[in-house]
């Protein structure tokens, strides 16, 4: 069996082990990154719609769900989105701006994965893909079998990710490392995903499929202003994705149909009719007409009275729907949970039990709202264990 010597052996050629790779590499150290898949950054590359959201300008610790809410500020004040913002600079890669601080590719994702293996080369590193890793052990160093190669080194770097979209190849592989060296895992889970409604809401609601309205979600006091799409199966959009990290079996989502509005003004004015038909004449001026007349056609008052309104008008912004489910693991854009933090060291996210072992990115229990957010998770836990190893 071949043996290949390292200094430090990166598993998982995603955005976390990349970046680890390049700043290793960088300070003099041989560096090998194994890939199971037959080319880096496959995640890196549908991200984005194609076009790659790398990081968002107004990134901070409050963007992240964890056990422990400050472990994710060390590595994001050591590498910072104006850092990565200047790499893709450097790489003359043009960007730009949407909504909310996230920053896109102006043409496509290939560019970002373009930049990362141009780092790679620059810095000596060797990636090797189509290697499937079969077992780990460390006695004086870490033995990384792979087919019928052999790697050694004193320093192992899991950057496996998480559990979402297992068709690009996503495993438990990370955890199960972590749990064969001792190490806690905090409990896993679809995160950024569509919800799921149960049959009776699904006939009422999701024949509209395709229908959006920009709204307020809420789930378990955190509330998210942006678009909700009705699917086929449920709710989805950016509003109702970042709920989802948040949202846990049986417990309800709150939905504010139209933020700062009030839908039921124009049926209180002197002569005005009261009735359901004026009802929907009124609420279609702030969303969809069939969304509109769907809602009220099942929400209505049964009796068009002051107190009538007064409690359409609340239950339109405090619309309480109860979630079956998630899409799961196939539709959701990264796992909630994993390595326990008190686990790492934040600065270096080396373990604390066992020396050389480090853990980055989506393997780890911080996973970031939508908007660019978990690739700036990757690019500082990435840095910081770079930095370390």
């Amino acid at each position: 069996m071949p043996i290949q010597d390292f200094d430090v052996i990166v598993l998982g050629a995603g955005a976390a082990g990349l970046m680890c790779a390049i700043e290793a590499g960088n300070r003099g150290r041989r560096v090998a990154v194994l890939e199971s898949n037959d080319r880096v950054g496959r995640k890196i590359l549908i991200s984005g719609g194609g076009r790659c959201n790398f990081t968002n300008v107004d990134c901070g610790s409050e963007n992240f769900l964890s056990e422990n809410p400050n472990f994710s500020k060390s590595a994001l004040a050591r590498y910072t989105p104006q850092d990565f913002i200047a790499l893709v600079e450097k790489h003359n890669i043009a960007y730009h701006e949407k909504t909310l601080g996230q920053l896109f590719c102006d043409t496509s994702a290939r560019e970002i994965t373009d930049l990362l293996e141009r780092e790679c080369q620059t810095a000596g590193v060797q990636i090797f893909v189509n290697t499937h890793v079969q077992d780990v052990t460390k006695d004086d160093f870490y033995v990384v079998r792979a087919g019928e190669n052999e790697f050694h080194a004193p320093a192992l770097v899991v950057a496996t990710g998480g559990l979402s979209i297992p068709k690009m190849g996503a495993t438990s592989f990370g955890y199960d490392l972590a749990k064969q060296f001792g190490l806690k895992i905090c409990d896993t889970r679809p995160a950024l995903v569509p919800l799921t409604l149960s049959a009776a809401d699904c006939k009422r609601y999701c024949d509209l499929s395709g229908l959006s309205a920009s709204v307020i979600a809420t789930a378990k006091g955190r509330p998210f202003r942006e678009k909700m799409l009705i699917t086929h199966r449920g709710f989805s959009g950016p509003a109702i994705l970042q709920i989802s990290s948040y949202w846990t079996k049986p417990q309800p989502i709150t939905i504010d149909l139209a933020p700062n509005k009030n839908l039921t003004a124009p049926l209180r004015v002197p002569d005005a009719g009261r009735n359901l038909a004026s009802a929907k004449t009124a609420f279609r001026t702030s969303l969809p007409q069939r969304l509109a007349d769907r809602w009220l056609e099942h929400n209505a008052p049964s009796k068009w009275t002051n107190q009538g309104l007064d409690q359409l008008e609340h239950l339109a912004h405090n619309w309480q729907v109860t979630p079956i489910g998630t899409e799961g693991y196939d539709k959701a854009e990264v796992t909630a949970g994993g390595v326990d933090t008190n686990e790492l060291s934040s600065k270096t996210m080396e373990s604390r039990k066992v020396s050389g072992l480090y853990f980055i990115g989506e393997v780890v229990d911080v996973t970031g709202h939508l908007g660019g957010f978990n690739f700036q998770w990757a690019w500082s836990s990435g840095y910081s264990a770079g930095q370390a190893v």
